[in-house]
């Protein structure tokens, strides 16, 4: 499985001298275009280098256990051998994790869509939740989060909500948040003080370049209109709200969190073009074999994948059966224990299939 590591590694050396060439600098695209294949392969690089070093360690051990009679010097030996041989178990673990197949979405920009379900007002609340706990959660990351469109309910929630996050790996680490998202609590407006079960989608889609998705003119159609609801300024007196048809799918998109119908028209074309790329990816899942595809799903929307008790203080996930009693600290965006619970479980899915065709 390691066997093309070495020829990686002379690879990067060859990139680090490349960068190092002053020339480079000069083509920006390509200097980019460097830098991050440098920084793709430096974990792999490093934990290959390790990894050597500890191969290393065990030979030279070996080598004193068969040469030296000094029984101190021995000891020495089989401590540092026993620690090589462990150090070797881990690094295997991690070159195999980090050989896996990368999903080539997982450097991309998400579009997060988040949609009450089931439950009324109380849904529409527990949507408003989650797009703050995603948030927050991005704000931690250093990414940046786009309000695209939002339907409030007049109570504090939202009927629906779109964003855009912008950032290094927030599709890798959002993609697992896709499906249906239940709360089981006692609603403010309950008198009886019954817990009530509701629900809400999340769909959590790369944002699709416009290498990876072609729209055709003529197969949308853009009515412009006065933004609606709480705003600036220019809400209400300018045409600045976007609606964006695309006629062959049926997909409407309506943008208007900017004051600027230019910049709303903009958004609305990002968002049709991610969706479309995602109906495409979703496809593409479809059709492959089941046994090749990943046991932590990350695209069944109608999948119940977490539920939030309140009473109880607990969240569950049902696809990895994790249960975390801090209900409070997750809904203000403290999901990384659940985020790296997921993409541990889904490793390990990946690692045993790789390992039963060895």
């Amino acid at each position: 499985m390691f066997d093309k590591l070495d020829d990686i590694l002379i690879h990067y050396e060859e990139l680090m001298l490349e960068l190092g060439n002053p020339s480079v600098t000069e083509d920006q695209n390509r200097f980019r275009r460097l830098m991050k294949e440098q920084a793709d392969l430096a974990p792999l690089v490093e934990t290959y280098t390790e990894y050597k070093k500890a191969k290393m360690a065990v030979e030279d051990s070996l080598t004193i256990l068969d040469e030296e009679n000094d029984e101190e010097m021995r000891e020495m030996a089989k401590e540092e051998l026993s620690d090589a041989k462990k150090q070797i178990e881990v690094l295997e673990q991690e070159l195999k994790i980090l050989l896996l197949p990368k999903d080539p979405n997982d450097d991309k920009n998400i579009i997060l869509e988040i949609r009450a379900g089931a439950g009324g007002d109380e849904a529409a609340l527990f949507a408003a939740e989650l797009y703050r706990m995603y948030v927050n959660y991005s704000e931690s990351q250093h990414w940046k989060v786009e309000l695209i469109s939002v339907n409030e309910n007049g109570i504090g929630g939202f009927k629906e909500v779109v964003a855009m996050v912008t950032g290094k790996g927030a599709y890798s680490k959002l993609k697992y948040e896709s499906g249906v998202h239940r709360v089981q609590r006692v609603p403010e407006t309950e008198s009886g003080g019954r817990i009530h079960t509701s629900t809400a989608t999340v769909a959590v889609m790369p944002e699709a370049e416009d290498v990876d998705v072609v729209i055709e003119d003529k197969d949308c159609r853009i009515d412009v209109m006065r933004a609606s609801g709480n705003g600036g300024q220019c809400v209400n007196t300018t045409d600045s709200a976007v609606r964006l048809t695309h006629i062959p799918t049926g997909i409407v998109i309506y943008s208007q969190t900017e004051k600027s119908q230019l910049q709303n028209k903009e958004k609305a074309f990002r968002l049709l073009r991610s969706k479309l790329y995602d109906m495409e990816l979703e496809k593409r899942q479809n059709s492959e074999a089941e046994e090749r595809r990943s046991q932590i799903g990350t695209g069944d929307r109608s999948e119940k994948i977490r539920t939030y008790n309140f009473p109880q203080g607990r969240v569950t996930d049902h696809r990895i059966k994790l249960t975390l009693y801090k209900i409070d600290s997750i809904m203000n965006g403290d999901i990384t224990e659940l985020l790296d619970s997921l993409i541990a479980a889904d490793q390990a899915a990946k690692l045993a299939k790789v390992n039963e065709t060895m």
